[in-house]
C-alpha cells in the first residue's frame, strides 16, 4: 500500500458552509482534492497534501481535520486565506456552489519523489496556483502514475476555451482520469459523455471513468466499456460523492499494485475485471458517502462491509470496441 512518502495530493481546500432552509450555517471542511487525500486517508493510506490554508478558523478546521485522519499536511507558507464556498442543498440534497476562492500555490520542492500524484478540481485550472501544479506533475510522472478529476466548477473556470484546453492537458499528463457526466456536459456542450470518455482515452490515459449520479458509473479502456449501476440508498446529500468515489478508485487500484513507481505498465495493462472490480469499491464509497450528511467517506471498515452487503450495484461490460 502506497504511504505518505510516496502518495501525493496537490490542490485546494475549502471550507464548505452549508445553507440549509431555516437552519443556521454549518462549516464542513471541503475542497475536491482535499477530500480524495482525506478519504484515502480513512482507508488506511498515509497520504500527504500540498495546499494552501489561512491563519484563520476555517483554516484550523480543516487542518485539524485532515490531521485526525492521518494526512501529511505541507503548504507553501504563503498567508493566502482560506478559500470558502457557500453549499446550498436543494430539497433531493443536490449541491450548488458560490465561491471565494483566490490559489496563489508557489512553487514547493516535491521531496521525496511520490509514486502517485492525484490532482484536479480549481487548483489545476486557477491560475497562477495552477502553473505550479503543472510543474509538479510534469516533473513527478517520470516516475510516478498520475491521476487527475476536472471536478468543473464553472464559476471559476474562466474562459471556456481555454479551459478546455487546459483541462486537455492535464488528461494527457494522467494515467488514470475521472470525470462526471456534468463536468463533461460543461467541456463540451452536446456531446455524449461516452464518446468524450473515448477520445480522452486516445491522448494517454489507461482508463477514463465517468460518474453518471443515479445511473451509475462507466470506465472506458482500449479494451472497451464497462458500467457499473448506482446503489440503492437513502440520499442524504451528494457534498463529497465524487471525491468519495475517487479514493475509492485509487485505493482499489493501490491494493492491487497499479499505482506507484514502477506500475504504469500494468496500469495500462489493465484486464476488464480488474477495471470491474474498481467500479463497485468507486461506487461502494460514493453510496456511503451520499447516505450521510458532509463530506464524508467510509473508513476501510465501512467499505468493506458496503461491499458485503452489495450496495455497489450490479456491473455489466460493454461491447468489446470503444465507443
Amino acid at each position: 500500500m502506497l504511504d505518505h512518502t510516496e502518495l501525493l495530493v496537490v490542490g485546494e481546500c475549502v471550507a464548505d458552509i452549508v445553507r440549509l432552509p431555516d437552519q443556521e450555517d454549518r462549516v464542513h471542511p471541503g475542497g475536491s482534492p482535499a477530500n480524495v487525500a482525506y478519504g484515502l486517508a480513512r482507508l488506511g493510506h498515509r497520504p500527504t497534501l500540498l495546499t494552501q490554508l489561512g491563519p484563520d478558523p476555517n483554516g484550523r478546521l480543516i487542518r485539524d481535520h485532515l490531521a485526525s485522519a492521518g494526512v501529511t499536511l505541507r503548504t507553501d507558507g504563503a498567508p493566502a486565506p482560506t478559500p470558502s464556498a457557500a453549499v446550498t442543498l436543494d430539497g433531493a440534497g443536490q449541491a450548488s456552489y458560490a465561491f471565494d476562492i483566490t490559489w496563489t500555490l508557489a512553487p514547493v520542492a516535491v521531496e521525496p519523489a511520490p509514486g502517485h500524484v492525484h490532482t484536479g478540481s480549481i487548483g489545476a485550472v486557477v491560475e497562477p496556483g495552477a502553473a505550479t501544479v503543472l510543474d509538479i506533475v510534469h516533473t513527478a510522472r517520470a516516475t510516478a502514475t498520475v491521476s487527475y478529476d476536472p471536478n468543473v466548477r464553472p464559476a471559476l473556470m474562466g474562459d471556456h476555451a481555454a479551459a478546455v484546453r487546459r483541462v486537455e492537458e492535464c488528461v494527457a499528463l494522467s494515467d488514470l482520469v475521472k470525470a462526471s457526466d456534468e463536468d463533461l456536459a460543461w467541456l463540451y456542450p452536446g456531446e455524449e459523455p461516452e464518446k468524450v470518455a473515448a477520445r480522452w482515452l486516445e491522448r494517454g490515459p489507461a482508463v477514463v471513468l465517468v460518474t453518471r449520479g443515479g445511473d451509475g458509473a462507466l470506465a472506458v479502456l482500449p479494451g472497451g466499456r464497462i458500467t457499473v449501476e448506482a446503489a440503492a440508498v437513502d440520499v442524504v446529500d451528494t457534498v463529497g460523492a465524487g471525491d468519495a468515489f475517487m479514493s475509492g478508485t485509487l485505493h482499489a487500484l493501490a491494493g492491487r499494485g497499479l499505482l506507484g513507481t514502477g506500475a504504469r505498465d500494468r496500469l495500462h495493462a489493465v484486464d476488464r475485471d480488474t477495471v470491474a472490480g474498481v467500479l463497485r469499491h468507486a461506487v461502494a464509497s460514493a453510496a456511503v458517502t451520499v447516505s450521510r450528511a458532509g463530506a464524508n467517506p467510509p473508513d476501510a471498515a465501512e467499505l468493506r462491509e458496503a461491499l458485503a452487503q452489495g450496495v455497489s450495484g450490479g456491473s455489466r461490460p460493454g461491447p468489446p470496441d470503444t465507443p
